[in-house]
């Protein structure tokens, strides 16, 4: 049997669920394989604590085991990548700093393969990277850079290779569905449900990434370019967070029989591709309302073999670690195989004002008899055709409510709302909010 060596940089919590899952079940992934895995070097700052945590020999730490600086670390990188007794790098550094990104490129130049779950480096700087490693003939697993346990990225590049996807959404971020699920079902304000993510490890302690959908974003960008062929920019992107979800928006979307989630959508119509990621209403008849906690779920249209949903755990040591061992033994079983096929350069990523959605509007404004009736008149001069109109919320002087449209797109309640304002000036005590519904 032939031998594939590897070797991890970083031995956290990804990188060492990976030195555990090759300890555990060597014999197992090498049968799959084909080819026996043999982990050589881990270069990791700390190698006590890693060793400690995940059970592993100190002399598979370059240094023999003792801390190292950073110095010291990057000349056992510029060794690894030297080295003609490793076929196989795995990046569990993270970020997307010139230094990843320039060691990911030497990788590849080298003749070694990459496997990584760097879903920012892949999806704001991974144009380079994939070309790379065409032009070196090696590749590169990223399975676990998508939703973690689930296996998105090879379901879509080899299950779905005789059929065309025709859009991909789905709760691609578990710390914000987490949040989202305990206001619902716990009646939380979102400091409260913030609070308690970060107590019990879903968030961390700078939660931006997470909750400000940038996150999410990344891993829309990346199914983005395997669905559809293209590579979009995260400034091309529409992308809102649940940093302003109120208990107000929880009550609004369960009189419409909805709950809140983050939803990344991304649909091709006639060569324009609509993609955003931001909070919508799902319905309580679309599964994706079931989805609570910090599970992931991807709901991918086909045109042939129609929708499928794939659920599972979005993050975790062995769970994205999984993903990478996955990759691992994919690369040394079909290495020669696998293409990484060139996007295209030219596409059109339609603007959000032309998204046709189901949208709730939510107004606040000051408690005079009469508005709801305006606003609502307002909307209708734009062509938009009304599904419901919530009930008041009045508070001393002000008052809330919300609308329900009908399929219609952001621009055009955009122009209602300028209306308002143009013929009411002081009706409109905030920015209306907007979010589409989700059948």
């Amino acid at each position: 049997m032939e031998t594939l060596n590897i070797a991890i940089l970083g031995c956290g919590t990804v990188g060492g669920g990976v030195t555990q899952i090759i300890s555990e079940i060597n014999q197992e992934i090498s049968e799959r394989a084909g080819t026996k895995i043999v982990l050589r070097k881990i270069v990791e700052l700390c190698p006590a604590i890693a060793a400690d945590r995940f059970n592993i020999p100190l002399d598979l730490f370059c240094g023999g085991g003792k801390d190292l600086s950073a110095a010291e670390a990057n000349e056992y990188i510029r060794q690894i990548i030297a080295s003609d007794e490793i076929d196989l790098v795995v990046e569990t550094i993270g970020g997307k700093s010139d230094f990843v990104y320039n060691l990911c490129l030497d990788i590849l130049n080298s003749g070694k393969h990459l496997v990584t779950a760097n879903k920012s480096l892949l999806a704001e700087r991974g144009k380079a990277i994939f070309e790379t490693a065409e032009a070196r003939n090696v590749k590169i697993g990223f399975e676990a850079a998508v939703c973690g346990a689930i296996p998105i990225i090879k379901t879509i590049q080899e299950s779905f290779t005789g059929d065309k996807v025709l859009s991909v959404s789905g709760i691609m971020n578990g710390t914000s569905n987490y949040i989202l699920s305990q206001m619902q079902n716990e009646k939380l304000e979102f400091s409260v449900a913030l609070k308690m993510a970060q107590d019990s490890g879903y968030a961390e302690a700078d939660p931006a990434l997470d909750i400000n959908g940038g996150d999410a974003g990344h891993k829309l960008i990346l199914l983005i370019k395997l669905a559809f062929g293209v590579d979009v920019t995260k400034e091309e992107l529409s992308i809102s967070g649940i940093e302003e979800i109120t208990k107000e928006d929880i009550d609004f979307a369960s009189e419409i029989d909805a709950k809140i989630k983050l939803i990344c959508y991304a649909k091709k119509v006639n060569g324009d591709i609509y993609a955003t990621v931001r909070p919508m209403l799902v319905k309580n008849s679309n599964f994706l309302s079931d989805v609570n906690g910090a599970t992931n779920a991807v709901r991918i249209n086909n045109k042939y073999s129609g929708v499928h949903f794939l659920v599972g755990k979005g993050a975790g040591s062995t769970e994205t670690a999984m993903s990478i061992v996955s990759d691992i033994v994919f690369i040394a079983r079909y290495g020669d195989k696998i293409r990484h096929n060139p996007a295209k350069q030219e596409h059109n990523l339609a603007d959000a004002s032309q998204f046709v959605f189901p949208y709730l509007i939510t107004f606040h404004t000051g408690n005079i008899p009469g508005t709801t009736g305006f606003i609502a008149t307002a909307i209708g001069k734009q062509e938009i055709n009304i599904e419901t109109v919530s009930h008041n919320r009045h508070a001393g002087e002000k008052a809330m409510f919300s609308v329900a449209t009908m399929p219609c797109t952001l621009g055009q309640i955009e122009n209602a709302i300028q209306e308002i304002r143009r013929e009411k000036p002081g009706m409109l005590l905030s920015e209306p909010k907007i979010m589409p519904i989700l059948y």
